[in-house]
């Protein structure tokens, strides 16, 4: 294979202030490959990558595309030489529809843009690829899952030559996935050189041809995934073996602390999301629930923790109903949320660590003092959290924007764990974590469990809800299809739950 064959990243440095996201990397892609890139969180991968899509000028070094040097100074720049990518951040404009956005930095072949043809074209390829979204819907009615297909069908839209994909299978199904997979073998069949970034080694097992592994901005190696194991690509991540929790499964026991009785809501556009939902949580279990997105899942928990009004139902914690009571009531009865949305949602970007991380106890001791808030507290909570979570950051005074996407989680993951909640909804607690911080991560749910607390655990990633729950709650179509203890789950039943195939629930 000679060098029109061949991308070449030579010397790519990239410092933002002290710290050196790239130092001095070398990377070579091949035409018609699928390569994986590994790194944990903070590692430079994304950096390297956004380098490459041209949202980034490298500081030094250079970058030959099919045998020509190539400057890429945009992502317009990029998209010109056949290169595109899908950051996990989506980039979306909420107030427009599935087809505004497709035509978004698109150029129309005449002077009137034909939404009628390209929401045509989006179907087309929604069912070439199986990842179909109504075309008319607006982005801030869609779930993650379905925002993240909107992403991956613009850049399947695009046809890039070069496509580059940061963790876009966080949000689907293994059904989904799985397609994932197909289609992007079909892409490297034809030709077409594709770039993997994901923390999730299976993924790399299941669907590369080589693994390139960044550490602390350096590449480690690259190595064919034909000639590695999981176990060798986790040495080379993070420098020692993966020890995984311990879960000792339980059995419920006593009076539930959650109580969703009969619970009807309406969705964002105003069709029902949930549709009759019953669900119990006993303290010291963590109740996982599954499903594609946009079944209910997000529109449960936001009716949980008090975002969300039911039109028709009720819940309690602890007896207490508190329906309809707020946000506010719902903490003060114990329960705190890690919501899928890191930004926006969990998370306010232009404000600084230190203030995201007082943000929801900020009115009370130890961080505030008469009026005001005890600065010097709420720096060493800050610093702390910092420590504990191995938050990679310049300092508290950062603001949150900055942060790389698995840093934001472990910043949303440390904030509602600190105090210890009495319940706690937790929605993709590891999506965009590398598997040192999932471990860490997983291993705190698992210590809040053995504590007492009561955690609904709301994952699309299967191996995440078997390996931490002690029930397996499954909705499909806004309800709840069947709820399975743990020792009878497995990804064959919870799928065709999934599916809508409702066999006999266990509870």
């Amino acid at each position: 294979m000679d060098d029109k064959d061949r991308v070449k990243l030579v010397g790519i440095t990239k410092s933002f202030g002290a710290l050196r996201a790239n130092d001095g990397i070398d990377l070579v892609l091949l035409r018609g490959e699928i390569h994986a890139v590994l790194g944990e969180n903070g590692a430079g991968k994304t950096t390297l990558m956004n380098i490459l899509s041209g949202l980034y000028r490298p500081d030094a070094g250079t970058i030959t595309l099919w045998g020509e040097k190539v400057v890429i100074r945009s992502p317009r720049d990029a998209l010109a030489l056949g290169i595109g990518m899908v950051h996990q951040h989506f980039e979306l404009v909420d107030v427009f529809t599935v087809t505004q956005n497709m035509l978004l930095g698109h150029r129309p072949s005449g002077l009137v843009l034909n939404l009628r043809k390209m929401a045509k074209v989006i179907a087309e390829i929604g069912a070439t690829y199986g990842f179909r979204v109504d075309p008319d819907a607006y982005i801030w009615q869609l779930s993650v899952g379905e925002k993240q297909r909107v992403e991956i069908l613009r850049l399947l839209h695009r046809g890039a030559e070069l496509m580059i994909l940061d963790e876009p299978t966080s949000v689907l199904t293994p059904g989904e996935a799985d397609e994932l997979y197909r289609s992007l073998r079909r892409m490297a069949d034809a030709n077409k050189t594709v770039v993997f970034i994901t923390h999730k080694l299976h993924e790399v097992m299941a669907v590369a041809d080589r693994v390139t592994v960044l550490r602390a901005g350096q590449v480690v190696g690259t190595v064919e995934k034909a000639e590695t194991t999981m176990a060798e690509l986790t040495r080379m991540m993070i420098g020692r073996d993966l020890a995984r929790p311990k879960v000792e499964r339980r059995t419920t026991a006593g009076a539930p602390i959650v109580e969703v009785k009969s619970v009807l809501a309406l969705g964002d556009r105003g069709t029902p999301a949930l549709r009759e939902v019953c669900l119990e949580l006993y303290p010291g279990e963590i109740l996982g629930v599954a499903g594609v997105a946009g079944n209910g899942q997000r529109e449960l928990a936001e009716v949980i923790t008090g975002l969300r009004q039911a039109t028709r139902g009720c819940f309690l914690i602890a007896g207490r109903d508190l329906t309809g009571a707020g946000v506010l009531a719902v903490m003060n009865a114990g329960l705190r949320y890690v919501p899928e949305e890191r930004l926006g949602t969990g998370l306010v970007p232009d404000c600084t660590v230190t203030d995201n991380v007082i943000l929801r106890d900020f009115w009370n001791p130890p961080f505030c003092r008469g009026q005001w808030i005890n600065r010097r507290v709420a720096e060493e909570h800050a610093q702390s959290l910092i420590r504990q979570f191995d938050i990679k950051t310049q300092g508290t005074a950062v603001k949150t924007k900055d942060l790389s996407g698995g840093n934001l989680q472990k910043l949303l993951v440390a904030r509602e764990l600190a105090f210890g909640p009495r319940v706690l909804v937790v929605a993709q607690p590891t999506r965009g974590l590398d598997v040192g911080a999932t471990e860490a991560v997983r291993k705190r749910l698992v210590d809040l469990r053995e504590q007492g607390t009561a955690i609904l655990l709301i994952s699309e990633d299967l191996d995440e809800v078997l390996a931490l729950s002690d029930r397996v709650a499954v909705m499909f179509g806004g309800r709840v299809v069947g709820v399975v203890p743990s020792a009878e789950a497995n990804r064959e039943r919870l799928g065709t739950l999934m599916s809508g195939q409702v066999g006999e629930a266990t509870a």
